[in-house]
């Protein structure tokens, strides 16, 4: 039940689903089991919308819906009317939506409050207000109460303050939207008295459409008399625009100007000149750098450096030397590996190699400065040109400024032109519009009393307050289930670490390690009964706790088969995992099967081991690993099991504890303790807060993680491992301890061992009474 399909062929683990889980794009079993975990979540939620709707249903009024429908009909002023240039659906969108725009105004709603006299209307001044009202209504007096002012009401006895009021009121409940892509616009007033809904939406429409007969004639006579008065303002600007334009050309003498000046086009080819220069000088000074870097560099480097200067001109000279030199340099290598460096031949070649290099030194320093000469002459050639350029762009900015003016004169005139004629053309028509007031739009559906309320719908507000509870609580139940972040099943770890998984430590009470035992009121399933933390494994060794750990020493020796003796360190990645009660029950069971076992408290820092053992020692591990006293002298012996037991004794702060960890000394020991013992657990400190563990990790042969169930964040443990580079490759597994065994199958999938937990729990007798005495 504990181990799973654990193959023992690597510490890697394989996937136990098989290679066909990275096909599976929906777990069905995983999201059932997420829907079992979140059920009660769900219907709580669920139950909670439900009771809000009937709350909902209690406080609300019913109101009724009256509707009319109004047709926009360009034809009925098409004789009126030049066609738009715009395009067709845009200028009917848009006309749409602006006449929607004006239904919803704040000056169309005050004109059906004058026809239909709402503002001494009670019924409609005074609507009853919703339970959402009142509580709007309260919230906004405490506002104006705490903001600094005392809530004062407007006066409503004051005509112009009702009016007001009552278009507010007619503006928030009256609906407009377009009946799909048609041209019908749907007007809809939602009232708590029929009549009432009826009376208003029949007189929207009435009041719309004189309004849209008004705005025409208003508008055609106020565009009529205001381009009369532009229309002799154009007139003048445009005489006197196309006077200026003569004056100008006759007082500069541009009148005959074709084509382009001659200045411009001295500037242009200056300007060509000055670039081509500007290229000559970049190229003339880049080559004198790269020589005087190497001049700079020294006679010494001056053979290997000028072996980039092959690809340059007037380099041939400085070829055949360095030719020279490096014949010099083969036949030195030839006549040294003969004769020795004190050869007198090699002695010579060495000086005639010197005497080569300094000619060519000397021929970089004539080639640089006859560079440094060619950089001259270009950059005078560069300044001079720019000189020139100067000059030529002032003279032809003020041949050119004239041109420009005269343009400029020529643009104003022609605009105003055009201008003058097309608010001719404008006056002409809207004269002639004057005549056509005929409103585009025609009702063809008259609003009538409404029979049934149009809200609240129980039945819908009944389900969309269940179903919306539903979907609560699933949003609820699965933001609690994607939180999830710690290990639960052991196809987690092998999934997320890909190590082994050696099983579950049900959750005990009793004494000993108080950082690794829970607290639990019962049974927890097939774990043991109240005992000594210390010994569970040994008091109860058919419980599912000495199971599990049996699971852990199978894995050792498979892993680690062929070592007559194994040292396998027990480790954590945060403090109080149990890491210390997992050692201590380990070692003790294999002491209690008979193995030669030597248990080691290797937490310096924090040796929780030996304090749960109550064992009271003067000296331990830190002694015998300094040589101050023998490990035999410091071993503790258990007269039930034989387990032989070394604490550390800390007697102050520690600051060099990851140094004696991994010392010599320590490492003599664990030698030496080889010859006698057939396993050597040794608790070490979490890998997380210290690094004793990872010094500590070239001295054992493996380990096992002890992981806390439902605690231990999964990226914590996985992150801590792969950057533990000596560690990971010796993990034997990891057990999650602490395990709720009841809780256990509700996060597994059907097939799986946790599922059947019940099942065999038969397998698992817990023969422990009372609480056993400490160790």
């Amino acid at each position: 039940m504990h181990q799973g399909n654990l193959p023992f062929n690597g510490r890697l683990a394989v996937n136990a689903k098989g290679q066909s889980d990275a096909d599976n794009f929906i777990d069905i079993e995983h999201l059932l089991a997420m829907a079992k975990r979140q059920a009660r979540t769900v219907a709580i939620v669920a139950g909670l919308g439900l009771l809000l709707g009937i709350l909902s249903l209690v406080f609300s009024t019913s109101y009724y819906t009256a509707s009319t429908s109004i047709l926009l009909d360009d034809n009925l002023g098409k004789m009126a009317d030049e066609p738009s240039p715009a395009p067709a659906n845009a200028q009917t969108d848009a006309t749409i939506l602006s006449q929607i725009a004006i239904l919803k105004s704040a000056e169309l709603a005050a004109k059906v409050v004058d026809r239909a006299q709402l503002a001494d209307n009670e019924i409609f001044m005074n609507p009853p207000r919703s339970l959402v009202s009142r509580v709007k209504g309260a919230a906004r007096s405490l506002i104006s109460m705490f903001g600094g002012g005392e809530a004062t009401g407007a006066d409503m006895s004051n005509p112009a303050v009702r009016r007001g009021y009552a278009a507010s009121i007619l503006q928030g409940n009256v609906n407009v939207e377009r009946q799909g892509r048609s041209f019908v616009i749907d007007l809809s007033y939602v009232s708590n008295d029929a009549e009432l809904a009826g009376r208003i939406a029949r007189a929207y429409a009435d009041v719309y459409l004189a309004d849209q007969l008004d705005a025409n004639f208003d508008a055609t006579q106020r565009a009529t008399i205001w381009l009369q008065a532009r229309l002799v303002d154009l007139k003048q600007s445009s005489q006197e625009a196309a006077l200026a334009v003569e004056r100008f050309r006759a007082a500069n003498g541009l009148t005959a100007a074709k084509g382009a000046l001659v200045s411009e086009q001295q500037l242009s080819d200056l300007n060509s000149q000055f670039i081509l220069a500007q290229a000559d000088t970049a190229r003339a000074l880049a080559q004198y750098n790269q020589y005087q870097s190497i001049i700079d560099s020294g006679p010494e480097a001056a053979v290997s450096n000028a072996a980039v200067l092959s690809d340059q001109s007037n380099t041939s000279v400085i070829a055949t030397l360095r030719t020279r030199y490096l014949t010099i340099s083969k036949r030195i290598q030839e006549i040294t590996g003969l004769y020795g460096e004190e050869h007198p031949q090699a002695v010579s070649l060495r000086t005639e190699q010197q005497e080569v290099g300094r000619q060519i030194f000397q021929e970089l320093k004539q080639m640089t400065a006859s560079l440094r000469n060619q950089y001259e002459v270009a950059r005078s050639r560069e300044t001079s040109l720019a000189e020139s350029l100067k000059k030529a762009t002032g003279e032809t900015s003020t041949a050119n400024r004239s041109l420009v003016q005269l343009r400029e004169l020529e643009q104003k005139s022609l605009a105003l032109s055009d201008l003058y004629q097309t608010y001719l053309k404008r006056y002409q028509e809207a004269s002639q519009q004057q005549s056509f007031p005929i409103a585009k739009a025609r009702i063809i559906s008259v609003a009538s009393k409404p029979t049934d309320p149009s809200s609240p719908k129980r039945t819908m507000v009944l389900a969309a307050s269940l179903l919306l509870g539903m979907f609560a609580g699933a949003g609820l139940g699965a933001w609690r289930e994607f939180s999830e972040r710690f290990f639960r099943v052991g196809e987690e770890v092998r999934a997320s670490l890909g190590v082994k998984f050696l099983g579950y430590l049900p959750v005990v009470t009793g004494s000993g390690d108080a950082g690794s035992s829970g607290s639990s009121s019962e049974n927890q399933g097939p774990a043991p009964r109240v005992t000594n933390m210390m010994r569970v494994a040994i008091d109860a060794p058919a419980s599912a706790f000495a199971e599990t750990l049996r699971n852990a020493k199978v894995a050792a020796d498979v892993v680690l088969q062929g070592r007559e003796s194994k040292v396998i360190g027990i480790i954590s990645a945060l403090p109080n995992e149990g890491k210390s009660t997992v050692a201590a029950n380990f070692a003790g069971l294999l002491a209690a099967n008979g193995a030669k076992t030597l248990l080691i408290d290797g937490d310096l820092r924090n040796p929780g081991l030996t304090r749960a053992l109550s064992l009271a020692p003067q000296k331990g591990l830190v002694e015998v690993v300094v040589g101050d006293l023998t490990w035999q002298s410091a071993v503790k012996i258990d007269a039930k099991t034989k387990l032989a037991i070394l604490p550390a004794v800390v007697h102050r702060h520690l600051s060099h504890t990851s140094e004696l960890i991994s010392c010599a000394g320590m490492k003599n020991f664990l030698e030496e303790a080889r010859g006698f013992f057939e396993y050597i657990i040794v608790d070490l400190p979490p890998l997380g807060p210290v690094v004793d563990s990872k010094a500590f990790a070239p001295l054992a042969d493996g380990f096992v993680v002890v992981t806390e169930w439902g605690v231990t964040p999964r990226a914590l443990v996985r992150s801590i491992l792969q950057s533990e580079g000596q560690i990971m490759p010796k993990v034997l597994g990891v057990v999650l301890n602490k395990t709720d065994m009841k809780r256990l199958a509700k996060y597994s999938s059907y097939g799986s061992s946790e599922y059947f937990m019940n099942r065999y729990s038969n397998y698992y007798l817990d023969d422990t009474g009372p609480a056993s005495s400490k160790s």
